[in-house]
């Protein structure tokens, strides 16, 4: 069994994927309502959407840089403290009607969850190490947790009118409150032995970009793009394209968060028994089967069953393939940096750019690049499997030359 501290830290990071996953899955089953208040049209919601998108982008390139010079433990601060005032903000701007304020919000969450959850993974990775088998999976399940948990308080809000300023300063309590319980365990140091700044080759920065790396990072980018695109246009998409109640359209969403769950804490076992290779390409076939009957499919009872496969398709993904990219070489630190800004990049900056060609074709035949980026990861899936251990090549004996006696 690990050292205290060890158990400590991976209660600490169990919190710090819960909480982003609980204030963006608030964020989302309010969508409808937050819609109506900014009284805004798809597009210009795709256009407040990109505030996430920059602040992601923004806290994703920084922090493999920031853990380099004060190790994980800062970062995680700033990030969760980032989160926390989004909530604040983002209830703000929906009280005075103001889309500009709402997008700062989003810009204040995307920004801590690309700084947050970056070093989180690098800690996860510390952690994993630590017990000896995976953790990532499980880790990122509290997120999943946090979004279920999230969104069946949304769909619960909007079923009974509960104004959304209202609704998001409550969860910047609970979140507050949550957080100051995970801060002990957090402990400092990690990553900045790992990530010296003054190496010839700064790890967590520039990873070696070898095929089998950029084959995992596709991967990585049409699964958590899928994540994304549930996360930020679900209910919206139930609601517009299938004609169902903003309540019911969250409570969609709060199944897809389900079955996220549920898939990212029975996975393990799973994938012990037939291999990451295998998990990932049935995911993703998985995942597109979903995907097609929601964008396909008139009946919207059988769109909201297909958003199960949906979820539970990409449940593995994202923390299956950050295994498969710490494996793949060398650097641990930079490969799983790498992958991670990928993976944000793809659930925080592509969706919103969905928002566009769902506003001339709608947001049902907005998903088929999605379906055919899934479809797509399912054919490079045999790159996540183990590294191969090189034969070594015999030396050849050579017979000693006889003395020249004995010739």
């Amino acid at each position: 069994m690990p050292d205290p501290a060890v158990r400590r830290h991976r209660r600490a990071l169990q919190l710090c994927f819960g909480i982003p996953g609980f204030a963006l899955a608030t964020w989302v089953t309010r969508t409808p309502d937050v819609r109506d208040r900014l009284d805004a049209s798809t597009a210009e919601m795709g256009l407040v959407l990109f505030g996430m998108s920059i602040g992601s982008m923004l806290g994703i390139l920084v922090a493999g840089a920031l853990v380099a010079r004060f190790s994980t433990r800062p970062v995680v601060i700033t990030g969760m403290a980032l989160v926390l005032a989004s909530s604040g903000t983002t209830a703000l701007g929906a009280a005075r009607s103001s889309a500009p304020l709402v997008a700062f919000g989003l810009l204040l969450i995307g920004a801590g969850m690309g700084l947050s959850e970056v070093a989180s993974n690098v800690d996860g990775a510390d952690v994993e190490r630590a017990y000896g088998r995976p953790v990532l999976p499980a880790l990122h399940g509290c997120y999943s947790l946090g979004t279920l948990l999230g969104a069946a308080l949304g769909a619960g809000g909007a079923a009974i009118g509960l104004p959304v300023p209202w609704h998001l300063a409550a969860v910047l309590l609970l979140t507050s409150a949550l957080f100051v319980l995970a801060l002990p365990g957090l402990r400092p140091g990690l990553g900045r032995a790992t990530v010296d700044p003054a190496a010839p080759a700064p790890a967590g920065r520039r990873p070696a970009l070898d095929p089998r790396l950029l084959m995992i990072g596709g991967v990585v980018f049409a699964m958590t793009l899928a994540e994304g695109a549930a996360t930020d246009w679900l209910p919206l998409l139930m609601v517009d394209g299938h004609d169902m109640p903003a309540s019911l359209g969250s409570l969609v969403y709060a199944g897809f968060a389900a079955a996220m769950a549920a898939g990212r804490f029975a996975g393990g076992p799973a994938v012990a028994r037939f291999g990451r290779p295998v998990m990932l390409g049935s995911g993703a076939l998985l995942t597109a089967i979903g995907i097609a009957l929601v964008s396909f499919a008139d009946s919207p009872t059988a769109a909201g069953c297909a958003v199960l496969l949906w979820g539970l398709g990409t449940s593995l993904g994202f923390p299956l393939a950050l295994s498969a990219a710490g494996e793949s070489g060398p650097d641990t630190t930079a490969r799983i940096t790498f992958t991670s800004r990928i993976g944000y990049v793809a659930l925080l900056a592509g969706p919103p750019s969905l928002g566009f060609l769902g506003d001339h074709r709608g947001l049902r035949t907005a998903m088929l690049p999605v379906l055919l980026l899934t479809l797509a990861a399912a054919t490079l899936s045999p790159a996540t499997g183990p590294r191969p251990t090189p034969t070594p090549t015999p030396t050849p004996t050579r017979t000693p030359a006889p003395a020249p006696d004995e010739a």
